[in-house]
C-alpha cells in the first residue's frame, strides 16, 4: 500500500492530508505523506475556553458513566487496531509488530481506566474528636494538556486521556509535529466512541497541531491546570518551571539513560535476548531503551562477543516487512547525532562495533543504521548523555556496589535492571541502596513496561507518573473532609476557646 492508501484506510480524507502548512514525512523513505493544517496561536484561547466549558459539564457526570466512554473507545480501538498500527509504522517508522503493540497498549489502558472509574477511592480516617468522622474525597481538577513525542505517538496520549476522562478532566492534545497523522486518526476513532456515548460535552477532547507557540499557549494558561509533557530533558526544563510558576501541575516524562547490570550468575542466553530487544527495538528510540550495559569483568568479553554476533544477524530495512527487526531512525538529523556520538565515544577511548549507515537493501530516503556496541573504558560524558539511537555502551565492574554506583551516576533516572540468579544481589538492587530509578527490574530488560504499573522516573526524567497503579491521582485534587455529627464542638489538639 502507498502512504496515501494507508491513511485513507485509517479514515483520513484527501482534504485532511493536503493543502496545509505542516509537511509530514515518513521515516520509511523520507517521502512527504501529507500536508496538514496547523492550529494558530490566535485560536488557542477559544480552544482552552471550550475545554473549560466542557469541564463544567463533565465533572458532574458520575465516574462510572465517564468510564463508559473509555470502554467504547477501547472497543473502537480494537476494531481499528490494524489500520492505526499501520499509520504508526508509516509515521514513526516502527516495525509492524511494534506498531500494533502500541495500539494494544492503548486498548489495555482503556480496560484499566474502565475499572478505575468505579475505584476512585478515598480514605476514611479516625478522628481524635468524639462524634467526628474524617475522610478524603477526590475531585476532577480541570483541563489536561497532553504534549506527546514522536516515539510513542499514540500510546502516551491514551495513558493520559483514558485516566483524565474517567477522573473528570477534558483533554487538549498537542502531538509532535513529526507525528500529527496518528493523532488525527485517533481523533476519528474517538469521535466514533463519542457518537455511541451520546451526551458528552462539546470539546471534551480536542486536537491542536503546531509548533512551540501552540505548546506555549497550553503551558502558560492558568485555565489548563494539568500539563503532561513527554520529551527531552531540555524541553521539560522549560515546561516544568513555567507550569509550576502559575501553580499548575506538571507531569513530566523526560530523558532516560537506562542500564542493565549483568552479574556473574546471570543466565547469559536470557540476558542476550533481553539486551538486544531493549537496545535496538524501535531503533533505540524508546525512552526506556537500554543504553548502558554494566557487565561483570569475568563475563564481559564473552557477553560482548555474543552481542556483536547477534547484532550482525539483525534484519534492517523496511518496517512494513514482517521479517524486519530494525526500522529507520525518525530522520536524518537523528542519524547524524548518532554518528557524532560514536565519534565522540571513540575519542574517549571507546571501541565501536557496528554503527554504520545502511544504504543498500533499504528504502531510499530513510535514515537506516546498524545498531552499535561501544566498549568503553569507563563512564564518560558521552555515556552519561542520552543519544536517541541504537547505541549500547558497555563497561565492566568488579563488585555489585561498584555496578550500582555506575548505574546511578547519570543525570537521568527512568528505568534499570539487573540479570542475576543471586537473591541477595537482586534484592539489594531493588532496595533503597540500589537503583535510583522509577523502574527497576530483575531478569527482564528496562523496556516494555506494562500499563498496570505507574510509569515514570526520577532526577532529570522529571518525576512524573502516568498509566497504572495510583497515577490517576495526578489528574485529580484531594480534599480532606471532617464531619461533626455530635451536638458539641471540640477543637483538635485539645485547644480551648470558650466564648
Amino acid at each position: 500500500m502507498s502512504h496515501k492508501d494507508v491513511l485513507k484506510a485509517a479514515g483520513l480524507s484527501e482534504a485532511e492530508i493536503s493543502g496545509g502548512t505542516l509537511a509530514v514525512h515518513s521515516p520509511i523513505d523520507g517521502a512527504e505523506a501529507a500536508k496538514v493544517r496547523e492550529t494558530t496561536a490566535a485560536e488557542m484561547p477559544a480552544i482552552i475556553a471550550t475545554s473549560q466549558e466542557a469541564f463544567k459539564a463533565w465533572r458532574q457526570v458520575p465516574a462510572p458513566r465517564r468510564g463508559e466512554l473509555v470502554r467504547l473507545l477501547g472497543e473502537e480501538l480494537r476494531a481499528s487496531k490494524e489500520e492505526l498500527g499501520a499509520v504508526v509504522t508509516l509515521e514513526a517508522g516502527k516495525i509492524l509488530s511494534e506498531g500494533l503493540g502500541e495500539v494494544q497498549e492503548m486498548i489495555d489502558i482503556c480496560d484499566f481506566a474502565v475499572g478505575l472509574s468505579r475505584q476512585i477511592y478515598g480514605l476514611t480516617i479516625a478522628s481524635e474528636r468524639p462524634g467526628h468522622r474524617m475522610m478524603e474525597t477526590w475531585h476532577p481538577l480541570g483541563p489536561c494538556a497532553v504534549i506527546t513525542a514522536f516515539n510513542f505517538p499514540v500510546a502516551v496520549w491514551s495513558w493520559n486521556t483514558a485516566l483524565a476522562l474517567v477522573c473528570g478532566d477534558p483533554v487538549i492534545w498537542k502531538p509532535s509535529e513529526k507525528t500529527p497523522l496518528t493523532a488525527m486518526v485517533c481523533m476519528k476513532i474517538l469521535d466514533r466512541a463519542l457518537k455511541r456515548f451520546g451526551d458528552a460535552p462539546e470539546g471534551l477532547v480536542q486536537l491542536v497541531i503546531g509548533g512551540p507557540d501552540v505548546g506555549e499557549a497550553l503551558v502558560n494558561s492558568k485555565d489548563v491546570p494539568i500539563v503532561s509533557a513527554t520529551g527531552s530533558t531540555r524541553m521539560g526544563g522549560i515546561v516544568g518551571p513555567k507550569v509550576s510558576a502559575r501553580w499548575g501541575r506538571p507531569i513530566l516524562e523526560l530523558g532516560g539513560n537506562n542500564a542493565m547490570i549483568v552479574a556473574p550468575s546471570a543466565d547469559l542466553d536470557m540476558a542476550v535476548r533481553a539486551i538486544v530487544f531493549s537496545a535496538v527495538g524501535t531503533a533505540g528510540q524508546r525512552c526506556t531503551s537500554l543504553r548502558r550495559l554494566i557487565a561483570h569483568n569475568s563475563i564481559k568479553d564473552d557477553l560482548v562477543a555474543r552481542l556483536v554476533k547477534a547484532y550482525g544477524s539483525l534484519p534492517i530495512g523496511d518496517p512494513r516487512k514482517g521479517t524486519t527487526l530494525i526500522g529507520p531512525l525518525i530522520d536524518h538529523a537523528s542519524r547524524d547525532r548518532m554518528q557524532a556520538a560514536l565519534e565522540q565515544a571513540k575519542s574517549e577511548g571507546g571501541t565501536i562495533h557496528g554503527g554504520k549507515t545502511v544504504a543498500t537493501g533499504v528504502p531510499q530516503g530513510g535514515a537506516y543504521v546498524q545498531p552499535a556496541v561501544a566498549e568503553m573504558p569507563k563512564q564518560t560524558d558521552t555515556v552519561r548523555t542520552e543519544t536517541f539511537a541504537p547505541i549500547l555502551y558497555v563497561m565492566g565492574y568488579d563488585t555489585l556496589d561498584e555496578a550500582i554506583a555506575i548505574q546511578n551516576d547519570v543525570p537521568q533516572g527512568l528505568s534499570s535492571c539487573i540479570f542475576t540468579l543471586n537473591m541477595r544481589e537482586a534484592e539489594t538492587f531493588l532496595s533503597s541502596v540500589g537503583s535510583d530509578c522509577g523502574i527497576a527490574n530483575v531478569n527482564i530488560g528496562p523496556s516494555g513496561a506494562e500499563i498496570g504499573g505507574a510509569f515514570g522516573g526520577e532526577k532529570e526524567t522529571g518525576g512524573g507518573r502516568e498509566s497504572g497503579s495510583d497515577a490517576w491521582k495526578g489528574y485529580m485534587r484531594r480534599q480532606t473532609n471532617t464531619i461533626n455529627y455530635s451536638a458539641d464542638l471540640p477543637l483538635a489538639q485539645g485547644v480551648k476557646f470558650d466564648i
